[in-house]
């Protein structure tokens, strides 16, 4: 959610987000109003309030002959008081419902428009060339007896899969790797709940656009959660932590569950888009005026590790239409696909500055001594997808793959994984 005091002073500012986000700004019409007739319904209900304890006081003090008569008029004060309570409460209501169809305040420099109009910002690492017709990752895959689709499909259906031997194993160690290396950066690991309950996955804003992608237990009122960042910034929900001396970072380690709804036949082929996978997210929560240095921080981390598997990569700003609800800035990280002869998104970061934090009320204590909302931040640091790129980029004629150096300890030491005879 976005500063109430920012939409009432600066509307003007919310509607150019709006605009660079490709959405109505006359939602800020809306929850200006709607800001507005709370603040006045509010006021109401104070007013009488107030005029209710001091009329209790007169009737105390009157005489008993005049005590029936006030005692009448208490009554229907009381009554004025009750119905503008619960106008207040409706009116509150109403804000909360405009105000949380309003994205997160995009932050200066994030370039407009859609998923093509993002801006390149480096490129790194050569891309592979082969004297031989590279195999795509699930042929590969299938030749090392590690990616198993057919049985997926057979036991729960299109776009599961089972990683089998070298593939489980390959998984592992990725995560394995990853966790070494926030552990390293001072991230504490958490393995997260994959069930939430709707006011946890709302107040991340992944009920807004994206809600048909979300699987949920109507029964039990539970969502399954397509990130751990979900779990993760429900973890300090409803509290006042301490980010004096620097971010609270964690690192959960979960399988995500995701319908991929809209996305019918892109990606079908393998485990590029599927609807179960691991993942180990990096999250942060710190002072507001340091969310964008944390930022850079979280990409450098997930550059470091894909540099480590000797990955071609390119880093883009995403445009705003394509940041999602939460997002004030997101860098995507796409990694070199050969046989698909383009960069495929691997991870992505975003700087959710307090957007995430204001709906699920987490806060710390500022030099004054006054609460404010913190600011959160995400990235992932290893999951599933990123299989496809190793086994392409590193893939030799016979079918066999060269284990990337760094993460041969994650493998016993397995320095080429090699096509099983069938």
């Amino acid at each position: 959610m976005i500063d109430p005091v920012l939409l009432r002073e600066n509307p003007e500012l919310v509607k150019r987000s709006q605009e660079l986000r490709g959405e109505s700004s006359s939602l800020v019409d809306e929850a200006v109003e709607a800001d507005a007739a709370r603040r006045a319904a509010i006021t109401a209900f104070e007013t009488l309030r107030a005029e209710q304890n001091a009329f209790g006081k007169q009737v105390a003090k009157a005489p008993k002959e005049e005590k029936a008569q006030l005692v009448a008029q208490a009554q229907q004060l009381a009554q004025a008081v009750k119905d503008a309570n619960h106008a207040a409460t409706e009116a509150e209501a109403a804000f909360s419902a405009a105000v949380q169809r309003i994205g997160n305040i995009v932050i200066d420099g994030v370039p407009a428009g859609g998923e093509d109009d993002f801006v390149t910002l480096k490129t790194v690492g050569e891309i592979p060339a082969f004297d031989f017709e590279p195999r795509d990752h699930l042929e590969i895959g299938e030749l090392l007896d590690a990616i198993d689709m057919t049985r997926g499909a057979k036991v729960s259906g299109a776009r599961f899969s089972y990683l089998k031997g070298v593939g489980a194993r390959l998984e592992l160690g990725l995560m394995q790797m990853g966790l070494d290396r926030a552990l390293a950066a001072g991230f504490t690991p958490l393995i997260t709940p994959t069930l939430v309950r709707p006011e946890i996955m709302n107040g991340t804003g992944f009920l807004g656009a994206h809600a048909a992608e979300v699987y949920y237990l109507p029964e039990q009122e539970l969502y399954l959660t397509g990130t751990s960042e979900v779990a993760l910034a429900g973890y300090h929900a409803d509290e006042i932590i301490d980010v004096s001396n620097g971010p609270i970072r964690y690192a959960g380690w979960s399988t995500c569950y995701r319908s991929e709804a809209g996305s019918h036949g892109k990606d079908t082929r393998g485990i590029i888009r599927v609807h179960q996978f691991n993942k180990l997210e990096m999250f942060s929560y710190i002072d507001p005026a340091e969310a964008e240095a944390e930022h850079e921080r979280l990409l450098a981390w997930q550059e470091e590790m894909l540099q480590s598997l000797g990955l071609a990569y390119r880093v883009i700003d995403t445009a705003a239409g394509d940041l999602g609800s939460s997002a004030a800035r997101k860098y995507d990280v796409e990694a070199w696909v050969p046989t698909q002869q383009a960069y495929r998104e691997l991870t992505s970061t975003s700087n959710c500055t307090t957007f995430q934090a204001r709906r699920l009320d987490i806060r710390h204590r500022t030099e004054s001594g006054k609460t404010a909302p913190v600011a959160t931040l995400n990235g992932t640091l290893a999951t599933t997808r990123w299989i496809v790129a190793i086994l392409e980029t590193h893939q030799r004629a016979d079918g066999s793959v060269v284990v990337p150096e760094a993460l041969r300890p994650y493998l016993g030491g397995l320095e080429v994984l090699e096509p099983v005879a069938r």
